[in-house]
Protein backbone atom coordinates (compact mmCIF):
# COMPACT_ATOMS: atom_id res chain seq x y z
CA UNK A 1 0.00 0.00 0.00
CA UNK A 2 1.16 3.20 -0.55
CA UNK A 3 1.32 6.03 1.55
CA UNK A 4 2.21 9.71 1.44
CA UNK A 5 4.49 11.19 4.42
CA UNK A 6 6.21 14.48 5.72
CA UNK A 7 9.12 13.61 8.39
CA UNK A 8 10.88 15.90 10.07
CA UNK A 9 15.13 15.58 9.81
CA UNK A 10 16.36 16.84 13.19
CA UNK A 11 20.14 17.08 12.20
CA UNK A 12 19.23 19.10 9.01
CA UNK A 13 16.27 20.72 10.82
CA UNK A 14 14.00 20.70 7.51
CA UNK A 15 10.81 18.38 6.57
CA UNK A 16 10.81 15.75 4.16
CA UNK A 17 8.19 15.00 2.16
CA UNK A 18 7.74 11.99 -0.39
CA UNK A 19 6.06 8.41 -1.21
CA UNK A 20 6.79 5.00 0.08
CA UNK A 21 5.50 1.64 -0.41
CA UNK A 22 3.98 0.19 3.24
CA UNK A 23 2.45 -2.59 4.60
CA UNK A 24 0.49 -0.55 6.50
CA UNK A 25 0.76 3.11 8.39
CA UNK A 26 2.43 1.67 11.47
CA UNK A 27 5.15 -0.19 9.69
CA UNK A 28 5.81 3.00 7.39
CA UNK A 29 6.25 4.79 11.04
CA UNK A 30 8.41 1.88 12.20
CA UNK A 31 10.58 2.50 9.38
CA UNK A 32 10.81 6.18 9.27
CA UNK A 33 11.93 5.94 12.94
CA UNK A 34 15.00 3.72 11.67
CA UNK A 35 16.32 6.37 9.59
CA UNK A 36 16.26 8.74 12.34
CA UNK A 37 13.24 10.38 10.78
CA UNK A 38 10.26 12.04 13.07
CA UNK A 39 7.07 11.21 11.21
CA UNK A 40 4.89 14.64 11.13
CA UNK A 41 2.01 12.96 8.64
CA UNK A 42 1.27 10.10 6.72
CA UNK A 43 -1.77 9.86 4.02
CA UNK A 44 -2.98 6.89 2.19
CA UNK A 45 -2.10 7.74 -1.34
CA UNK A 46 -5.62 6.79 -3.67
CA UNK A 47 -6.40 3.12 -4.23
CA UNK A 48 -5.94 2.92 -8.54
CA UNK A 49 -8.15 0.21 -9.84
CA UNK A 50 -5.28 -2.22 -10.65
CA UNK A 51 -6.15 -5.37 -9.45
CA UNK A 52 -4.12 -6.44 -6.13
CA UNK A 53 -4.18 -9.53 -5.16
CA UNK A 54 -2.85 -9.20 -1.57
CA UNK A 55 -5.29 -6.30 -0.60
CA UNK A 56 -8.14 -8.85 -1.79
CA UNK A 57 -6.90 -11.69 0.17
CA UNK A 58 -6.76 -9.10 3.59
CA UNK A 59 -10.80 -8.31 2.92
CA UNK A 60 -11.45 -11.92 2.19
CA UNK A 61 -9.28 -13.91 4.90
CA UNK A 62 -10.31 -14.52 8.30
CA UNK A 63 -8.05 -15.20 11.24
CA UNK A 64 -9.68 -18.25 12.71
CA UNK A 65 -9.90 -19.37 15.89
CA UNK A 66 -7.90 -22.76 15.42
CA UNK A 67 -5.13 -20.79 14.16
CA UNK A 68 -5.44 -18.54 17.54
CA UNK A 69 -4.72 -22.00 19.37
CA UNK A 70 -1.77 -22.84 17.16
CA UNK A 71 -0.13 -19.17 18.15
CA UNK A 72 -1.33 -19.10 21.73
CA UNK A 73 0.35 -22.67 22.32
CA UNK A 74 3.37 -22.86 20.11
CA UNK A 75 4.31 -19.30 21.40
CA UNK A 76 4.07 -20.88 24.80
CA UNK A 77 6.22 -23.72 23.90
CA UNK A 78 9.07 -21.30 22.41
CA UNK A 79 9.10 -19.22 25.62
CA UNK A 80 8.93 -22.25 27.99
CA UNK A 81 11.90 -23.64 25.96
CA UNK A 82 14.18 -20.29 26.32
CA UNK A 83 13.43 -18.21 23.32
CA UNK A 84 12.41 -14.59 23.78
CA UNK A 85 9.17 -12.97 22.63
CA UNK A 86 10.46 -11.21 19.95
CA UNK A 87 12.19 -14.27 18.50
CA UNK A 88 9.45 -16.77 18.91
CA UNK A 89 6.73 -14.19 17.25
CA UNK A 90 9.37 -13.99 15.02
CA UNK A 91 9.13 -17.52 14.09
CA UNK A 92 5.49 -17.57 14.00
CA UNK A 93 5.53 -14.97 11.57
CA UNK A 94 7.52 -17.00 9.28
CA UNK A 95 5.11 -20.14 9.70
CA UNK A 96 1.78 -19.02 9.16
CA UNK A 97 0.33 -18.86 6.04
CA UNK A 98 -2.59 -16.53 6.23
CA UNK A 99 -1.02 -13.47 5.28
CA UNK A 100 -3.88 -11.21 7.76
CA UNK A 101 -2.38 -12.86 10.56
CA UNK A 102 1.10 -12.91 9.36
CA UNK A 103 0.80 -8.52 8.94
CA UNK A 104 -0.43 -9.06 12.40
CA UNK A 105 2.33 -10.87 13.78
CA UNK A 106 4.26 -8.25 12.48
CA UNK A 107 2.98 -5.43 13.83
CA UNK A 108 3.27 -7.41 16.79
CA UNK A 109 7.20 -7.52 16.56
CA UNK A 110 7.79 -4.50 16.10
CA UNK A 111 5.68 -3.07 19.05
CA UNK A 112 7.49 -5.40 21.17
CA UNK A 113 11.23 -4.68 19.73
CA UNK A 114 10.29 -1.05 20.61
CA UNK A 115 9.94 -1.76 24.45
CA UNK A 116 5.91 -2.26 24.15
CA UNK A 117 4.50 -4.44 26.43
CA UNK A 118 3.10 -7.49 24.71
CA UNK A 119 -0.30 -7.33 26.44
CA UNK A 120 -0.67 -3.58 24.96
CA UNK A 121 0.02 -5.01 21.44
CA UNK A 122 -2.24 -7.81 21.67
CA UNK A 123 -4.94 -4.48 22.86
CA UNK A 124 -4.15 -2.57 18.92
CA UNK A 125 -6.42 -5.76 17.87
CA UNK A 126 -9.34 -6.03 19.50
CA UNK A 127 -11.42 -8.18 16.29
CA UNK A 128 -8.11 -10.37 16.67
CA UNK A 129 -7.73 -11.01 20.17
CA UNK A 130 -10.04 -10.96 22.68
CA UNK A 131 -10.34 -9.36 26.22
CA UNK A 132 -9.27 -12.74 27.46
CA UNK A 133 -6.08 -13.19 25.65
CA UNK A 134 -5.33 -9.43 26.31
CA UNK A 135 -5.91 -10.01 29.98
CA UNK A 136 -4.50 -13.25 30.48
CA UNK A 137 -0.94 -12.11 28.76
CA UNK A 138 -1.11 -8.97 30.65
CA UNK A 139 -1.53 -11.67 33.99
CA UNK A 140 0.99 -13.78 32.86
CA UNK A 141 3.47 -10.92 32.08
CA UNK A 142 2.70 -9.21 35.86
CA UNK A 143 3.38 -12.29 37.08
CA UNK A 144 6.44 -13.44 35.49
CA UNK A 145 4.59 -16.99 33.84
CA UNK A 146 3.78 -15.42 30.59
CA UNK A 147 4.41 -19.01 28.97
CA UNK A 148 1.99 -20.78 31.48
CA UNK A 149 -0.88 -17.70 30.90
CA UNK A 150 -0.42 -18.34 26.90
CA UNK A 151 -0.57 -22.87 27.49
CA UNK A 152 -3.97 -21.61 29.35
CA UNK A 153 -4.99 -19.24 26.74
CA UNK A 154 -4.44 -22.27 24.53
CA UNK A 155 -6.69 -25.03 26.36
CA UNK A 156 -9.40 -22.75 26.43
CA UNK A 157 -9.73 -21.40 23.59
CA UNK A 158 -9.50 -24.55 21.92
CA UNK A 159 -12.14 -26.26 24.29
CA UNK A 160 -14.42 -23.26 23.27
CA UNK A 161 -13.73 -24.06 19.96
CA UNK A 162 -14.13 -27.33 19.76
CA UNK A 163 -17.72 -27.14 22.08
CA UNK A 164 -19.05 -24.26 19.31
CA UNK A 165 -17.69 -26.31 16.44
CA UNK A 166 -19.83 -29.84 18.04
CA UNK A 167 -23.07 -27.46 18.32
CA UNK A 168 -22.67 -25.93 14.69
CA UNK A 169 -22.20 -29.29 13.11
CA UNK A 170 -25.30 -31.39 15.09
CA UNK A 171 -27.12 -27.88 13.86
CA UNK A 172 -25.72 -27.96 9.93
CA UNK A 173 -27.60 -30.89 8.95
CA UNK A 174 -31.19 -30.28 9.58
CA UNK A 175 -30.40 -26.51 7.97
CA UNK A 176 -29.18 -28.18 5.09
CA UNK A 177 -32.34 -30.81 4.76
CA UNK A 178 -34.65 -27.86 5.32
CA UNK A 179 -32.49 -25.10 2.99
CA UNK A 180 -33.18 -28.15 0.48
CA UNK A 181 -36.84 -28.53 0.92
CA UNK A 182 -37.43 -24.70 0.73
CA UNK A 183 -35.60 -24.45 -3.00
CA UNK A 184 -37.60 -27.64 -4.22
CA UNK A 185 -40.50 -26.53 -2.88
CA UNK A 186 -39.77 -23.20 -4.73
CA UNK A 187 -38.72 -24.57 -7.89
CA UNK A 188 -41.94 -27.10 -7.94
CA UNK A 189 -43.97 -23.92 -7.57
CA UNK A 190 -42.35 -21.91 -10.12
CA UNK A 191 -42.47 -25.05 -12.70
CA UNK A 192 -44.70 -27.85 -12.02
CA UNK A 193 -47.77 -26.37 -10.36
CA UNK A 194 -48.53 -23.74 -13.41
CA UNK A 195 -49.34 -26.79 -15.13
CA UNK A 196 -51.74 -28.39 -13.17
CA UNK A 197 -53.32 -25.10 -12.43
CA UNK A 198 -54.00 -24.47 -15.96
CA UNK A 199 -55.70 -27.69 -16.30
CA UNK A 200 -57.89 -27.47 -13.14
CA UNK A 201 -59.13 -23.94 -13.92
CA UNK A 202 -59.86 -24.78 -17.58
CA UNK A 203 -61.90 -27.36 -16.52
CA UNK A 204 -63.39 -25.63 -13.59
CA UNK A 205 -62.74 -28.10 -10.92
CA UNK A 206 -64.07 -26.63 -7.15
CA UNK A 207 -60.73 -26.82 -5.69
CA UNK A 208 -60.15 -27.56 -2.23
CA UNK A 209 -58.78 -24.38 0.65
CA UNK A 210 -55.07 -26.58 0.35
CA UNK A 211 -55.19 -26.63 -3.42
CA UNK A 212 -56.27 -23.07 -3.87
CA UNK A 213 -53.43 -22.07 -1.22
CA UNK A 214 -50.86 -23.40 -3.27
CA UNK A 215 -52.27 -22.07 -6.54
CA UNK A 216 -52.05 -18.73 -5.05
CA UNK A 217 -48.48 -19.43 -4.15
CA UNK A 218 -47.83 -21.00 -7.26
CA UNK A 219 -49.39 -17.49 -9.35
CA UNK A 220 -47.89 -15.12 -6.92
CA UNK A 221 -43.99 -17.04 -7.45
CA UNK A 222 -44.05 -17.10 -11.37
CA UNK A 223 -46.02 -13.47 -11.72
CA UNK A 224 -44.79 -11.47 -9.18
CA UNK A 225 -41.81 -13.70 -8.41
CA UNK A 226 -39.07 -10.71 -8.30
CA UNK A 227 -41.70 -8.77 -5.75
CA UNK A 228 -41.60 -11.39 -3.71
CA UNK A 229 -38.02 -11.58 -3.70
CA UNK A 230 -37.38 -7.99 -2.83
CA UNK A 231 -40.43 -8.29 -0.26
CA UNK A 232 -38.19 -11.51 0.95
CA UNK A 233 -34.60 -9.51 0.81
CA UNK A 234 -36.62 -6.49 2.92
CA UNK A 235 -38.25 -8.63 5.42
CA UNK A 236 -34.82 -10.72 6.12
CA UNK A 237 -33.17 -7.24 6.13
CA UNK A 238 -35.66 -5.63 8.88
CA UNK A 239 -35.65 -8.88 10.69
CA UNK A 240 -31.95 -8.68 11.12
CA UNK A 241 -31.77 -5.17 12.11
CA UNK A 242 -34.08 -6.12 14.96
CA UNK A 243 -32.30 -9.29 16.04
CA UNK A 244 -29.31 -6.32 16.58
CA UNK A 245 -31.36 -4.20 18.42
CA UNK A 246 -31.62 -4.65 22.45
CA UNK A 247 -35.39 -5.92 22.53
CA UNK A 248 -34.52 -8.11 19.53
CA UNK A 249 -31.74 -9.99 20.53
CA UNK A 250 -33.12 -10.45 23.96
CA UNK A 251 -36.43 -11.97 21.99
CA UNK A 252 -33.66 -14.19 19.99
CA UNK A 253 -32.64 -15.62 23.40
CA UNK A 254 -35.50 -15.99 25.13
CA UNK A 255 -36.41 -18.48 22.32
CA UNK A 256 -32.94 -19.97 22.13
CA UNK A 257 -33.76 -20.68 26.06
CA UNK A 258 -37.14 -22.24 25.90
CA UNK A 259 -36.94 -24.23 22.77
CA UNK A 260 -37.03 -27.86 22.77
CA UNK A 261 -34.33 -29.67 22.84
CA UNK A 262 -32.12 -26.27 21.81
CA UNK A 263 -32.85 -24.58 24.98
CA UNK A 264 -30.74 -27.22 27.43
CA UNK A 265 -28.08 -26.98 24.51
CA UNK A 266 -28.04 -23.22 24.87
CA UNK A 267 -27.86 -23.62 29.04
CA UNK A 268 -25.51 -26.07 28.83
CA UNK A 269 -23.59 -24.68 26.81
CA UNK A 270 -22.98 -21.26 28.25
CA UNK A 271 -22.84 -22.34 31.75
CA UNK A 272 -19.71 -24.47 30.38
CA UNK A 273 -18.09 -21.33 28.34
CA UNK A 274 -18.75 -18.92 31.62
CA UNK A 275 -17.30 -21.26 33.97
CA UNK A 276 -14.12 -22.24 31.89
CA UNK A 277 -13.20 -18.48 30.91
CA UNK A 278 -13.77 -18.10 34.52
CA UNK A 279 -11.57 -20.26 35.16
CA UNK A 280 -8.61 -19.96 32.74
CA UNK A 281 -8.64 -16.03 34.30
CA UNK A 282 -8.75 -16.85 37.90
CA UNK A 283 -5.86 -19.50 37.37
CA UNK A 284 -4.40 -17.00 34.92
CA UNK A 285 -3.74 -14.13 38.02
CA UNK A 286 -6.71 -12.02 37.07
CA UNK A 287 -9.06 -10.89 39.83
CA UNK A 288 -12.41 -11.80 40.23
CA UNK A 289 -14.13 -8.63 39.61
CA UNK A 290 -12.08 -8.18 36.20
CA UNK A 291 -12.59 -11.82 35.37
CA UNK A 292 -16.45 -11.67 35.64
CA UNK A 293 -16.51 -8.30 33.43
CA UNK A 294 -14.51 -9.90 30.67
CA UNK A 295 -16.18 -13.15 31.12
CA UNK A 296 -19.34 -11.03 30.09
CA UNK A 297 -17.98 -10.41 27.02
CA UNK A 298 -17.86 -13.67 25.93
CA UNK A 299 -21.75 -14.95 27.01
CA UNK A 300 -23.57 -15.68 24.03
CA UNK A 301 -26.60 -15.04 25.72
CA UNK A 302 -28.05 -11.53 26.73
CA UNK A 303 -29.73 -13.27 30.37
CA UNK A 304 -26.18 -14.23 30.70
CA UNK A 305 -24.55 -11.08 30.76
CA UNK A 306 -27.44 -9.74 32.96
CA UNK A 307 -26.39 -12.28 35.76
CA UNK A 308 -22.66 -11.48 35.05
CA UNK A 309 -23.17 -7.45 35.24
CA UNK A 310 -24.47 -8.37 38.40
CA UNK A 311 -22.57 -10.93 39.76
CA UNK A 312 -19.60 -8.19 39.18
CA UNK A 313 -21.36 -5.45 41.23
CA UNK A 314 -22.60 -7.79 44.08
CA UNK A 315 -18.70 -9.56 44.08
CA UNK A 316 -17.56 -5.97 44.58
CA UNK A 317 -19.63 -5.39 47.49
CA UNK A 318 -18.60 -8.50 49.51
CA UNK A 319 -21.60 -11.21 47.95
CA UNK A 320 -20.58 -14.74 46.58
CA UNK A 321 -20.23 -16.15 42.98
CA UNK A 322 -22.45 -18.93 43.80
CA UNK A 323 -25.51 -17.28 45.13
CA UNK A 324 -25.56 -15.57 41.44
CA UNK A 325 -25.22 -18.68 40.34
CA UNK A 326 -27.91 -20.24 42.80
CA UNK A 327 -30.68 -17.30 42.34
CA UNK A 328 -30.92 -18.13 38.80
CA UNK A 329 -31.06 -21.77 38.27
CA UNK A 330 -33.43 -21.63 34.93
CA UNK A 331 -29.75 -20.27 33.08
CA UNK A 332 -27.43 -22.22 35.38
CA UNK A 333 -28.04 -25.71 36.32
CA UNK A 334 -28.17 -26.26 40.37
CA UNK A 335 -24.95 -28.20 40.15
CA UNK A 336 -22.97 -25.41 39.07
CA UNK A 337 -24.24 -22.77 42.05
CA UNK A 338 -23.37 -25.81 43.82
CA UNK A 339 -19.84 -26.45 43.16
CA UNK A 340 -19.05 -23.12 43.19
CA UNK A 341 -20.25 -22.41 46.24
CA UNK A 342 -17.87 -25.62 47.85
CA UNK A 343 -15.16 -24.34 45.35
CA UNK A 344 -15.56 -20.61 47.34
CA UNK A 345 -15.59 -22.44 50.96
CA UNK A 346 -12.86 -24.93 50.24
CA UNK A 347 -10.70 -22.25 48.28
CA UNK A 348 -10.50 -24.38 45.22
CA UNK A 349 -12.95 -22.44 43.34
CA UNK A 350 -10.25 -22.60 40.15
CA UNK A 351 -10.53 -26.38 40.35
CA UNK A 352 -14.17 -26.40 41.33
CA UNK A 353 -15.19 -24.04 37.98
CA UNK A 354 -12.91 -26.35 35.93
CA UNK A 355 -15.14 -29.09 36.93
CA UNK A 356 -18.45 -27.71 36.49
CA UNK A 357 -17.09 -26.64 32.53
CA UNK A 358 -15.62 -30.33 31.94
CA UNK A 359 -18.89 -31.65 33.04
CA UNK A 360 -21.27 -29.49 31.33
CA UNK A 361 -18.90 -29.95 28.31
CA UNK A 362 -19.52 -33.16 27.98
CA UNK A 363 -23.12 -33.22 28.76
CA UNK A 364 -23.13 -31.12 25.73
CA UNK A 365 -21.00 -33.59 23.57
CA UNK A 366 -23.33 -36.44 24.31
CA UNK A 367 -26.47 -34.63 23.34
CA UNK A 368 -24.90 -33.69 20.10
CA UNK A 369 -24.15 -36.89 19.64
CA UNK A 370 -27.41 -38.51 20.15
CA UNK A 371 -29.21 -34.84 18.02
CA UNK A 372 -28.54 -37.23 14.76
CA UNK A 373 -30.95 -40.09 16.13
CA UNK A 374 -33.65 -37.33 17.35
CA UNK A 375 -33.29 -34.89 14.34
CA UNK A 376 -34.11 -37.52 11.90
CA UNK A 377 -37.44 -38.73 12.83
CA UNK A 378 -38.14 -35.14 13.25
CA UNK A 379 -37.34 -34.09 9.89
CA UNK A 380 -38.76 -37.24 8.31
CA UNK A 381 -41.74 -36.44 10.20
CA UNK A 382 -41.37 -32.75 8.96
CA UNK A 383 -41.08 -34.04 5.17
CA UNK A 384 -43.75 -36.12 4.94
CA UNK A 385 -46.20 -33.60 6.27
CA UNK A 386 -45.39 -31.33 3.55
CA UNK A 387 -45.47 -34.32 0.92
CA UNK A 388 -48.53 -35.43 1.93
CA UNK A 389 -50.20 -31.80 2.12
CA UNK A 390 -48.75 -31.18 -1.72
CA UNK A 391 -49.70 -34.58 -2.47
CA UNK A 392 -53.59 -34.37 -1.09
CA UNK A 393 -53.57 -30.89 -2.43
CA UNK A 394 -53.29 -31.90 -6.14
CA UNK A 395 -54.55 -35.31 -6.38
CA UNK A 396 -58.05 -34.14 -4.78
CA UNK A 397 -58.56 -31.92 -7.18
CA UNK A 398 -57.30 -34.90 -10.24
CA UNK A 399 -60.00 -37.01 -8.95
CA UNK A 400 -62.86 -34.79 -8.83
CA UNK A 401 -61.60 -34.24 -12.45
CA UNK A 402 -61.42 -37.30 -13.28
CA UNK A 403 -65.18 -38.38 -12.05
CA UNK A 404 -66.21 -35.04 -13.98
CA UNK A 405 -64.87 -36.51 -17.25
Amino acid sequence: MKFKYKAHHPNEDKIIEGERESVDKFSLSREIRDEGLVLVSVTPVSLSWKFDIEYLNELVIRIKLHEKVIFANNLSAMIGAGLTLSRSLGVLERQTKNIKFKKVIKELVGDIDSGKSFNESLAKFPDVFSPIFTAMVAAGEESGNLAQSLKIIGEQLEKSYNLRRKVKGALAYPAVVLFAMFIIGILMMTYVVPNLIATFREFKVDLPLSTQVIMFTSDALVNYGMYVFIFAVVLCFILYKFIKTDRGGRVVDFIALNLPLIGGITTQMNTAIITRTLSSLLAAGVNMVRAITITETVANNSYYKNVLRSARDGVEKGLTLSSFFEDNEKLFPVLAGELTEVGEETGQLVKMLDSVANFYESEVDAITKDMSTIIEPALMVVIGVAVGFFAISIIQPIYSLTSAI
